[in-house]
């Protein structure tokens, strides 16, 4: 174990670290309760979650009036949780995502500390906190960064398993964070995999690394029995005890095709084999960029061989080659390395910010990253309002959402510039500094600014106001973002029920009180029983134009051909 040292970023003023620990909390703090639920997953989620608290049904989630079988119901406990402790939904929904991330990288510091010394703990956080996709995440309402935390906590409690104290405690606590994962996200088991390395390293390191005893190996597996069965025990139990054939197909949707189908024979988001390393070379900048530096000094301590390192790195080739090997992909699914190879990074940073040509390379994707904005954001304020509808078109976007993004890119620009200039010689500080903010701009200009479109809120408000607060609503082909943000309790007739059945439901829905219902759909699909002079045209939102039909719109006589089905793409 190398010598402790202070705390703090080598070569910079002690005061400089706790100052950019407080940038970097408040960076990701930034935007808190200042935007809706946006697509493509944080509108269904919130809806999910909101079905819950109002409902009391927590075992299985709901879209609408079916049961929604993509994802587990975990990451939806906690926004619905989170709710009950704040009772503001704006705050609630994100709360899930803020503590995942302040937790993932209190675990990645703990960790580097544990296996490096007390001098790379600001290597290890900052690192992690500089990558794009890390903050990207833990500013959004998906599940990825809850699963993050899941899987980095049970990597922290299996590494010191291993390489520090062989206690069934810990072991126990890294396999039930990995089975809590994987009824959180059904990859959640992806930790367990650092016992291969481990195999490996015991027969090659140049200190003898312990066995687990019997009584540990209970341990583990009782751990991930219970982490599992937090929610799947009671879902079995109640779905093969129901007569409902709902919650039978529920239960078979989610232990076959949304684990090992969806896997191994993906029906959406198919990539090619080399996908991932296009996602690090965005997402993972600026640290990607220190690949040239850190793949060979990883290789030589990997055939030293320092178990360290062979278990922080061969845990993140396994990893990168389990989703590589299937044909669906996208970035996220290996967000989980990267809190890993921040801490496996750690040990070197400090050497590695010491060369010229390091810290060149840093100093220019600043740079960079400021005059994008700065030149984005002056197009934006100068380009005439003809050049900009391209942009506007389908998005329910006017000019001033647009001037708003250009006064925050250009503030952006700005304030990276005088962060690039003010921390001179310390790339480390002006880093840091420069991404706090990027986010900052991002949680508190952006994306508040794009939610009142994005997230379909303005496009409920008009229908509420055109229909008039006496009215019934119901949908048809409709998002998860309009049925959370209407103004009243909504009719649909399913989220994936054939078209023809649809409209058969809405027919029948609407002939009772044709006089006070409405029908809101997309224009696509406005179906060959309704009179398009009768239609009202409410707007675009989300690249969609939508409608609204009232009731006697529906043409007398007219019936919906039973294989009749809208030609419209998904979203």
């Amino acid at each position: 174990m190398p010598p402790m040292r202070p705390m703090r970023l080598q070569h910079a003023p002690g005061w400089q670290t706790p100052l950019l620990l407080v940038l970097m909390l408040w960076a990701l703090l930034a935007g808190l309760g200042m935007r809706e639920p946006m697509p493509a997953d944080e509108p269904r989620f919130v809806l999910a979650a909101r079905t819950m608290v109002e409902t009391g049904q927590w075992l299985f989630p709901h879209r609408g009036a079916e049961l929604y079988a993509e994802k587990p119901p975990t990451f939806m406990w906690l926004q619905a949780t989170s709710y009950l402790l704040v009772r503001n939904w704006q705050v609630a929904f994100l709360l899930p995502s803020l503590l995942a991330a302040l937790l993932t990288l209190g675990l990645s510091g703990d960790l580097a500390r544990r296996l490096w010394g007390r001098h790379t703990v600001p290597y290890a956080v900052f690192g992690l906190f500089v990558c794009l996709q890390f903050a990207l995440q833990a500013k959004r309402a998906q599940i990825d960064m809850v699963l993050v935390a899941m899987t980095t906590l049970s990597l922290w409690a299996l590494l010191r398993y291993l390489l520090e104290k062989p206690s069934p405690w810990l072991l126990a606590l890294g396999t039930f964070a990995a089975g809590l994962g994987t009824v959180t996200k059904g990859v959640g088991f992806l930790p367990l995999l650092v016992f291969l390395p481990w195999l490996w390293a015991r027969r090659t390191a140049s200190r003898a690394l312990p066995a687990p005893r019997g009584v540990h190996v209970l341990a583990g597996v009782a751990g991930f029995l219970l982490g599992a069965g937090t929610w799947l025990v009671p879902m079995l139990a109640t779905a093969l005890s129901s007569p409902d054939p709902a919650l039978q197909a529920y239960a078979r949707e989610m232990l076959f095709k949304q684990t090992g189908t969806r896997y191994a024979n993906a029906w959406h988001h198919v990539k090619p084999a080399w996908y991932y390393l296009q996602a690090m070379l965005t997402l993972w900048l600026p640290g990607v960029l220190l690949a040239p530096w850190l793949l060979p000094a990883w290789w030589r301590r990997v055939r030293r061989p320092d178990a360290r390192h062979v278990l922080l790195l061969g845990w993140t080739a396994l990893v990168l080659v389990f989703f590589s090997a299937s044909p669906g992909k996208r970035e996220v699914y290996i967000f989980p390395m990267l809190p890993a190879l921040a801490v496996a990074a750690a040990p070197l940073l400090p050497g590695l910010l010491r060369r010229r040509a390091v810290r060149a390379t840093l100093w220019s994707y600043m740079a960079v990253l400021a005059l994008v904005a700065g030149v984005l954001g002056a197009w934006l304020s100068m380009a005439p309002p003809e050049r900009l509808q391209a942009l506007l078109d389908g998005r329910g976007m006017d000019m001033a959402t647009v001037a708003q993004l250009s006064r925050w890119l250009l503030g952006f620009a700005v304030v990276a510039l005088a962060a690039i200039v003010a921390a001179r010689r310390h790339v480390a500080v002006a880093l840091v500094a420069v991404t706090a903010a990027l986010w900052t701009s991002y949680g508190m200009g952006f994306m508040p600014a794009l939610s009142p479109d994005s997230s379909a809120q303005a496009l409920m408000q008009r229908v509420g106001e055109r229909i008039g607060p006496d009215a019934e609503l119901a949908m048809l082909g409709w998002r998860e973002q309009h049925l959370l943000q209407a103004d009243r309790p909504v009719t649909d007739f399913g989220f994936k029920q054939p078209w023809a059945a649809q409209w058969q439901h809405a027919h029948a829905w609407l002939l009772q009180a044709p006089a006070k219902r409405w029908l809101f759909l997309r224009s696509e699909a406005i179906g060959p029983c309704l009179d398009p002079a009768k239609v009202v045209d409410i707007g675009a939102s989300n690249r969609r134009a939508w409608i609204l039909a009232p009731g006697d719109a529906w043409i007398e006589g007219c019936d919906v051909p039973p294989d009749w089905s809208a030609d419209v793409s998904e979203d």
